[in-house]
């Protein structure tokens, strides 16, 4: 008699992938570099400096001094959970911000990309969109199979953004936190392997010089790119 309880699908030959070990990793518009306090703090501190909106839905920040910034990297880039990489804008000849590798977990073959910090100079970049698509490709080709985006459900851009990248939403988890004393509600975005080559298509063709005319505009859109890809849009993007 067949057995009718219904088991997931087979992973032939699956072998977990190595965690990230934080090493440069150079695009043509950005460069990802190991985050350290005594080599960016006091950089990153004058672009975040005077944007403390940056910091509103971030679990730490804003800091009201260089040198708690610096202490406050030097401990956070201590930690072994979680992996920093400063974002460095080839144009701009600046580090601009900051993203990591969080809740890594080789096993199930899981990574997220989080904890990240855009100055406006960064924002709305070529060089804020590759580095995204830099830590993607890592993790995909390092052969992870899952490869997440999480967010304040408040925070409309971090959705937003999580869209345009090809990210597909899963949904909201209710009062999944407390965040600096206020409530959380986190929603929950994903890439998964079977998506990841047409993405990678669609992020090549964005960040190709042939995409900008010669003021810099974008010919074609990523979010346009990515449409067909994202197996769930987020309805809270919907008109």
């Amino acid at each position: 008699m067949t057995d009718p309880r219904p088991l997931g699908a087979p992973v032939p030959g699956w072998t977990p992938p190595p965690r990230p070990e934080g090493k440069v990793a150079e695009g043509r518009y950005a460069r990802l570099e190991p985050l350290a306090a005594d080599d960016h703090a006091a950089l990153l501190y004058r672009q975040f400096d005077g944007h403390d909106r940056v910091w509103d839905y971030m679990p730490d920040g804003p800091f009201a001094s260089a040198a708690q910034f610096h202490r406050w990297m030097r401990e956070a880039t201590a930690r072994d959970d979680i992996l920093f990489h400063a974002i460095y804008d080839k144009v701009a000849e600046a580090h601009g911000g900051f993203a990591s590798y969080l809740r890594m977990k080789p096993a199930s073959g899981s990574i997220e990309v989080g904890y990240i910090a855009m100055a406006p100079s960064l924002q709305r970049t070529r060089a804020a969109t590759e580095a995204m698509y830099l830590m993607m490709k890592w993790a995909f080709e390092a052969g992870y199979r899952r490869y997440e985006w999480k967010c304040d459900a408040l925070n409309r851009a971090s959705r937003r953004a999580a869209q345009r990248l090809g990210f597909s939403y899963e949904g909201i988890f209710i009062q999944a936190t407390v965040v600096k004393g206020r409530n959380r509600d986190t929603a929950w975005f994903a890439v998964i392997d079977k998506d990841w080559p047409a993405l990678r298509e669609a992020f090549e063709l964005w960040l190709s010089p042939g995409n900008f005319d010669d003021a810099g505009r974008q010919k074609e859109r990523l979010s346009d790119l990515t449409r067909l890809v994202r197996r769930a849009d987020d309805p809270a993007q919907a008109g």
